[in-house]
């Protein structure tokens, strides 16, 4: 895999994204909030081994263009999904699996929807239940709730917003959030904290940052999934602290949800934390009918 990135021009902005791999199917990996292409960094050359596989920053993260909210750009799935379907169309050139991990896997199953020729197949990882938007604030405690809610409104104004998102920037910060999002502290690098960190110095990353924090309509997994034109496979890791596992299984109840894998142990980047697990699994649903190396 060559070490350099790739720019591609959607709408006018640069998009950021590697590849690995000629042959085989092609497979579309999506990351999750405040993340980039490079938190499946050791994924891409293996999966790259069997199938064509690209990793993008979507517009608004990574080295990706970071637009002012609200003037070209609006940081909604719909936004993300339009994307990642262009890429296949434009970049790609052919329908393709996604592969997302998070936020990444509402991207995939909205790209999926909205346009089913160029989809194959969606695996989500720890696929995030949006358990702050405004349909589900009935269902968590009033006092998350209201938390949640002053929260984006604070937000909302460009001072505090900056001040806020300056605070989380910082490598004591992020770390302390990774060890809480993975179970395996070995996998919380210096490495992954640059990787979180150094888009975030970006002019644009703390607006679009607050302007995500403060969306909380739009589609929910539960919405989506029965609309899927094609079959999806669910990963989860158990430990996950944020998207429970418990309602994660649920989702298994939807006709399009071929298979649920409880991936025993891990947190909520399952990708990153434990690849030798992951890689496999993701290695033989592209690949059923072949034996996939190691």
């Amino acid at each position: 895999m060559e070490n350099r990135e790739k720019t591609w021009t959607w709408e006018g902005f640069p998009i950021t994204y590697q590849n690995c791999g000629e042959e085989g199917a092609a497979v579309v990996l999506i990351h999750g909030f405040g993340a980039s292409w490079r938190h499946w960094r050791k994924n891409l050359p293996i999966l790259g081994q069997t199938n064509r596989c690209y990793a993008l920053d979507l517009i608004g993260f990574g080295n990706s263009a970071k637009p002012q909210p609200g003037t070209k750009i609006n940081y909604t799935f719909e936004t993300w999904g339009k994307l990642v379907t262009d890429f296949c169309e434009q970049v790609v050139g052919t329908p393709a699996f996604l592969v997302g991990n998070s936020i990444g896997s509402i991207v995939a199953m909205q790209s999926a929807i909205a346009a089913p020729d160029l989809v194959l197949g969606v695996a989500a990882l720890n696929c995030s239940l949006r358990l702050l938007h405004e349909r589900k604030r009935d269902q968590i405690p009033w006092y998350r709730s209201y938390g949640a809610s002053f929260v984006q409104q604070l937000l909302g104004n460009p001072t505090i917003g900056k001040l806020f998102f300056q605070q989380i920037a910082r490598p004591k910060t992020v770390r302390n959030i990774l060890l809480q999002a993975y179970q395996r502290p070995e996998a919380v690098t210096d490495e992954l904290i640059d990787i979180i960190l150094k888009p975030a110095q970006d002019p644009g990353a703390a607006a679009v940052f607050c302007a995500f924090t403060r969306y909380s309509s739009g589609p929910l997994p539960e919405d989506l999934l029965p609309q899927l034109p094609c079959k999806a496979i669910l990963l989860w890791g158990t430990k996950d602290p944020w998207e429970p596992l418990e309602l994660g299984r649920q989702l298994a109840n939807f006709d399009t949800v071929e298979r649920f894998i409880e991936l025993e142990g891990l947190g909520h980047c399952p990708q990153d934390e434990a690849p030798e697990i992951v890689n496999p699994i993701l290695q033989q649903w592209l690949n059923p009918a072949n034996i996939v190396p190691n």
